[in-house]
């Protein structure tokens, strides 16, 4: 299978690996580690190094509680840095809902459009939503993702009911509106948005099912890299005391390993080396 972008077609024969470039102050594991230019720019030449194979840069963070980001601001913080990384050779994803933000990085060659809202967003008082920005570029990737409410209140009054038939009800009605745009189905991956809206037990439930969310016909995207899901998996969570984001690695890379094993196509990932190397083993058996 693969996945046609901007200036790449992605062969999604094996686990592809994201690797995460937050240009924020407040993202929830690494806000600020990266938030000038040049601390964002070596960090995706780190990643690369890693063994990334694509990287995704966003200027706002979408945790639980985070305020939205006004449209200058995010702009001043992505487009310094995509302007260096679409020099380095691999494919480069944009996170962002705002239509005027997709323009402006697919202008400056992105190649993927990463988007929460799965191309549901427009700015009050507008017209134009992302799915407008996307159907008229020619070859663009892009990334739905389901999210339930928003980052504001998504984790106040969480999903009930059966999780993965909701999802996935949501992805494919999405993707089939997208197309009818015209846009090529091999443009698009779906995400199921793990830690958006969702319990621990939902989101694990979108873990153990994920079959069911390939039955769709696209590949899909697993981002579980640190979220708080994972934070309780420690043998001291039942006296209250758990993961920090930090120290969530190992959780992390038992998640993404479960994923591709369960036919995850892109893993999101903050720590790629250490992915990388889980993968290796993952492709060695089979």
């Amino acid at each position: 299978m693969i996945w046609q972008t901007s200036r790449f077609q992605i062969d999604l024969s094996r686990p592809q690996v994201m690797g995460i470039v937050n240009v924020t102050p407040d993202s929830f594991s690494d806000g600020g580690q990266h938030g000038s230019t040049q601390a964002a720019i070596r960090h995706c030449e780190q990643l690369l190094q890693d063994g990334a194979d694509l990287l995704d840069i966003g200027g706002e963070s979408s945790r639980p509680g985070a305020l939205p980001v006004g449209q200058t601001e995010e702009l001043a913080r992505v487009l310094p840095v995509l302007r260096a990384a679409v020099t380095l050779g691999v494919p480069v994803s944009v996170d962002t809902y705002k239509p005027a933000v997709m323009q402006a990085a697919l202008d400056l060659g992105a190649d993927i459009i990463n988007d929460i809202w799965a191309l549901r967003w427009r700015e009050p008082g507008q017209t134009l939503r992302g799915s407008a920005v996307v159907a008229a570029h020619p070859r663009c990737g892009v990334c739905l993702m389901h999210m339930h409410l928003e980052p504001q209140t998504m984790q106040v009054q969480p999903m009930t009911g059966d999780v993965v038939t909701q999802v996935l009800s949501f992805l494919k009605h999405c993707a089939h509106d997208l197309q009818g745009l015209g846009v090529d189905k091999a443009r698009i991956v779906l995400d199921p948005g793990i830690g958006f809206g969702k319990t621990v037990a939902q989101n694990f439930s979108l873990l153990s099912r994920q079959a069911e969310l390939l039955q769709a016909g696209y590949p899909v995207l697993a981002g579980w890299s640190r979220k708080s899901s994972l934070a309780g998996m420690t043998v001291h969570a039942d006296q209250g005391e758990v993961l920090s984001a930090q120290e969530r690695l190992i959780p992390s890379v038992a998640a993404a390993l479960l994923a591709a094993e369960r036919g995850a196509a892109v893993l999101r990932v903050h720590d790629v080396k250490e992915t990388v190397q889980a993968l290796r083993v993952l492709q060695a058996i089979r």
